[in-house]
């Protein structure tokens, strides 16, 4: 059987079910309590901008004993690092990405747009037109993170 790898969206819900999207997110909020509080193995989890099934963390283990032999992506430092600062600076283009770091991330850049962690959105009206970064669903899903306002503030993490 298929499994979509997105989140299912209430968009795509309506556009399925006919359902708006007030009655949609009360079912699924319904079934995130029901199966949070069952003996079941899953979970509905709301992650960027959608819902995914998802394996309860006690049952994680197994999965990952399952998996063990798939190869999981290594982030550097540096990806990290850019990550960062275009998620809580998007859109932002790669010279002030560099003004940030300090070094040249164009290589870091390449690397994040080809695994999808950060997009093209648009050229920013500027001499040049240079390119404007922004973070991707795939990057709130890799971190499990529902939208980027769950990133910790700034000041809370001892930053500005």
């Amino acid at each position: 059987m298929l499994v979509y790898n997105n989140p299912l969206t209430l968009d795509k819900i309506k556009e399925i079910t006919g359902l708006e999207k007030k009655r949609s997110r009360s079912i699924m909020n319904e079934l995130i309590l029901k199966y949070d509080n069952d003996d079941r193995p899953f979970k509905i989890y709301e992650i960027a901008g959608g819902y995914k099934l998802g394996t309860k963390p006690q049952y994680s283990v197994w999965v990952e004993k399952i998996l063990e032999n798939k190869r999981k992506h290594q982030i550097s430092k540096a990806a990290l690092e850019t990550m960062a600062i275009i998620a809580y600076n998007q859109p932002v283009t790669r010279l002030e990405i560099e003004k940030i770091r300090g070094v040249s991330c164009s290589g870091v850049l390449f690397n994040l747009l080809k695994h999808k962690f950060v997009k093209i959105s648009g050229r920013k009206k500027a001499p040049g037109n240079p390119l404007l970064y922004k973070v991707t669903d795939y990057f709130l899903m890799h971190f499990g993170l529902k939208n980027l306002n769950e990133l910790p503030k700034l000041s809370e993490i001892g930053i500005r």
